[in-house]
């Protein structure tokens, strides 16, 4: 079975995953509520996995790639997801994770946060530190900040 990338981009947004994990080895992955789940996919080889990651990097960013071993970039389906792709060389094959951007940002007095983040708003000047785990909610916070 070829797999059809867009088509495994869209299962992650249509299972609400927040992650998606592509390994030479194993089928890709999804991660829901903290726990992976192998898509109904074959394990891919590691000419499948690095053929799907150079597909959607540009010229520049391939050769950033190559010489930085991993690279950083946002990959978006227009009008349906935007991700942050953290894609890296492994051992001798390629691995990529992919962080599924939530469209629309909830506004801070939705999150729950202590009020002294809305007077930190309100300051014209100064240094402000959101530090956290992976998933914690970090770029949410500041992105509800910032809106």
């Amino acid at each position: 079975m070829e797999i059809d990338f867009a088509q495994v981009l869209m299962q992650v947004v249509e299972q609400d995953a927040s992650d998606l994990h592509l390994t030479a080895g194993a089928a890709p992955m999804l991660r829901k509520r903290g726990h992976l789940s192998a898509l109904d996919y074959p394990a891919m080889t590691p000419q499948v996995v690095r053929e799907i990651i150079y597909s959607i990097l540009t010229n520049d960013q391939r050769q950033r790639l190559e010489t930085d071993w991993q690279i950083d970039f946002a990959y978006s389906i227009p009008g349906i997801a935007r991700f942050r792709v953290n894609a890296f060389f492994q051992r001798d094959s390629m691995g990529a994770a992919f962080r599924l951007i939530p469209r629309d940002m909830p506004a801070l007095d939705s999150l729950g946060l202590p009020a002294v983040l809305r007077d930190l708003t309100r300051k014209p000047r100064g240094f402000v530190l959101v530090t956290g785990p992976t998933g914690s909610g970090k770029s949410t916070t500041l992105a509800a900040m910032i809106d």
